[in-house]
């Protein structure tokens, strides 16, 4: 099948004089846009609500609990937002996410609001995220701005090991017709396009793997690698052919679409391979474009190796812990930071990590923030890390590129790190409205960002100009602002993932048993192998036994060492924590002192043998 040109159109209806000029006009009649038909959200208020009233009465009820401290200062900040809503009709929004993660709170599964998100207070009222935006005092245009059209996104992370009872719920809730998951669009890559190459030619499948294998996975089907691997010319030709068409559709890693009406009315959908899940046709980028809003339900494993340590601690100690009860700001826990005890704890275990601990030294939950921050592609290239980490430890003194910015990089030693700094930035100098510097710092995340910096320019100088700054002064600031194209860091985010690096450093210092174990339940994750993290739990003085066919559970568990459970440690190591002092290389860092689970010890479970699945485990278990 294929589309005739207007030129062959013409020769096969040349007896119908006029045909294929009516045809046109037929066609401009009968033609719409089809962004025309964008669906509504299943919105669900109580009876004698609006959206706005309700989103507006949970607000207040969240507020009331959160802010209770600060209540009347929160609340300007809450009417300022909640105008924001009301203004582009996005209530139903913050209503559906409200309503996914009051689920999974009620059923017990761990769900943190992450990203931009963590830039609202109404996200922190309603228990979207855990972070005080007014606290930490976050532009919520960060996160939505009057300029912006489309929905805000809030990325929400849920214990990876319970996530399928969360999408089911929004299946159940909001009806199968009317609720599906956005698709991926999986392109030939190098191998891939080799392989079906080769297939298409009618070579074995043995040769198929071994051309594959010996290209680059990604980029461009290089000479060397063809000749190295002896692939014939018709291979290549067909194969370069193929890269970068798409090759079959996947499913997006939590994208899920709702809509008030059937959503096959609006898009192609389809069954997908796994059981009671259905699928859009069509990328995160076709649905933006047709207006179908996009919910974020993402699976982490850190949240599920945290329930499980909390859930192994209640079963063999009875201590009963939780993200909200664990003592916050523990001394301990920051001088196993900097000592760079940091095998299995979250986004802070990697060899770049590691290193930078003893140097930054973090004394307080910000540092861990910042900490996360700095270990990144831009901060790295941007050369931010050692201005940071000389003047964080008093080798050089802090200065600040105007006095006017003293308040917005203070936190950060007059070095600039977030993107949110650099709204402030063009607020506090530049005489930006909120807005102007949200367009500022989406500007920064386009590959055309520097173009888009360059039409603030003006702006920016004429700002800069009334308080006095000007000429190479002027230059340099700009210059600071104008990198920001290249990196920078939402601080929203590194804070949401500060909570877990606290939390998983909290629970390896006082259960590195029940910690351990948790993670070996939700391998494959982080950098480690579970090899290596049984090797770190010894060396924190954790026993571990091998797999056993009459005493191993089908996952990793804990038993007691001589017969007799109890709990170790100080009891003061997780009462009220005083202040947190300076770190001292030279003190006495006791793991004893702070260990709870030392009368326990990791008992290897039967999925850690290879060649065993879940599914023989759990037969084998059940046959005793």
């Amino acid at each position: 099948a294929f589309l005739r040109s207007g030129v062959e159109m013409q020769a096969r209806f040349g007896r119908y004089p006029g045909a294929v000029e009516r045809s046109v006009a037929i066609a401009d009649e009968i033609g719409f846009d089809l962004q025309k038909a964008r669906p509504r959200l299943p919105v669900q208020a109580p009876e004698g609500h609006t959206p706005m009233s309700w989103l507006r009465e949970l607000v207040r009820l969240g507020a009331d609990e959160r802010y209770a401290h600060n209540r009347e200062e929160a609340e300007e900040r809450l009417q300022r937002e909640l105008k924001v809503i009301e203004e582009k009709d996005f209530p139903g929004y913050f209503l559906i996410v409200h309503g996914i993660v009051a689920f999974a709170r009620e059923q017990g599964i761990l769900c943190q609001g992450r990203g931009s998100s963590a830039n609202s207070a109404v996200c922190y009222a309603l228990k979207i995220t855990a972070i005080d935006s007014i606290y930490y005092d976050l532009p919520f245009e960060r996160f939505l701005a009057a300029t912006r059209e489309e929905e805000p996104d809030i990325d929400v992370d849920f214990d990876s090991d319970r996530r399928e009872e969360v999408i089911q719920w929004v299946y159940d809730t909001y009806g199968r017709r009317n609720a599906a998951q956005v698709a991926n669009v999986i392109q030939y890559r190098p191998r891939s396009a080799v392989r079906d190459a080769a297939k298409a030619l009618g070579y074995s499948p043995g040769q198929q793997d071994a051309w594959s294998k010996g290209i680059e996975r990604w980029g461009a089907i290089h000479p060397d690698d063809v000749e190295s691997s002896g692939i014939p010319k018709a291979v290549v030709a067909l194969a370069a052919s193929f890269l970068g068409a798409p090759r079959h559709l996947g499913i997006h890693s939590g994208g899920m679409v709702l809509t008030e009406r059937p959503v096959g009315e609006v898009c192609p959908i389809e069954r997908a391979r796994m059981d009671d899940r259905t699928v859009l046709q069509w990328d995160k980028d076709a649905s933006a474009w047709m207006g179908l809003v996009k919910f974020d339900l993402l699976g982490l494993g850190m949240l599920g190796a945290l329930q499980h340590t909390f859930d192994l601690v209640k079963q063999h100690l009875g201590e009963e812990w939780s993200l909200d009860t664990m003592p916050k700001e523990e001394a301990g826990v920051y001088d196993m930071l900097c000592k760079a005890d940091s095998i299995g704890v979250f986004q802070v275990e990697s060899r770049a990590q590691i290193g930078t601990l003893p140097r930054l030294q973090p004394r307080c939950f910000y540092d861990l923030a910042i900490e996360i921050a700095l270990i990144r592609p831009g901060p790295i290239q941007g050369g931010a890390v050692h201005p940071y980490i000389r003047r964080a430890t008093g080798v050089d003194p802090v200065t600040y590129p105007h006095p006017v910015l003293e308040p917005v990089l203070r936190r950060t030693k007059g070095v600039p790190l977030f993107q949110e700094q650099l709204m402030q930035m063009a607020i506090a100098i530049g005489d930006c409205t909120p807005d102007e510097a949200d367009l500022l710092r989406r500007a920064m995340g386009s590959k055309r960002g520097l173009e888009r910096i360059e039409t603030l320019r003006e702006k920016l100088f004429a700002g800069m100009a009334k308080h006095g700054i000007v000429g190479e002064e002027a230059d340099a600031i700009y210059v600071r602002i104008q990198s920001f194209a290249n990196f920078g860091f939402a601080e929203s985010h590194a804070l949401s993932f500060a909570l877990l690096v606290y939390a998983s450093s909290w629970l390896k210092l006082h259960f590195p048993a029940a910690f351990c174990a948790a993670l070996l339940r939700n391998q494959p994750m982080g950098f480690y192998s579970p090899q290596s993290l049984v090797a770190d739990a010894r060396r924190h003085g954790v026993v571990t036994r091998r797999p056993c066919i009459q005493a191993s559970q089908a996952q990793a568990d804990l038993e007691a060492l001589d017969g007799a459970v109890r709990t170790t440690g100080l009891d003061s190591c997780v009462e009220t924590q005083p202040q947190v002092p300076r770190f001292d290389r030279r003190a006495r860092h006791s793991l004893e002192d702070h260990r709870r689970d030392g009368a326990l010890a990791i008992r290897m479970g039967l999925t850690d043998v290879k060649g065993i699945g879940a599914d023989v485990a759990a037969r084998r278990r059940s046959c005793r």
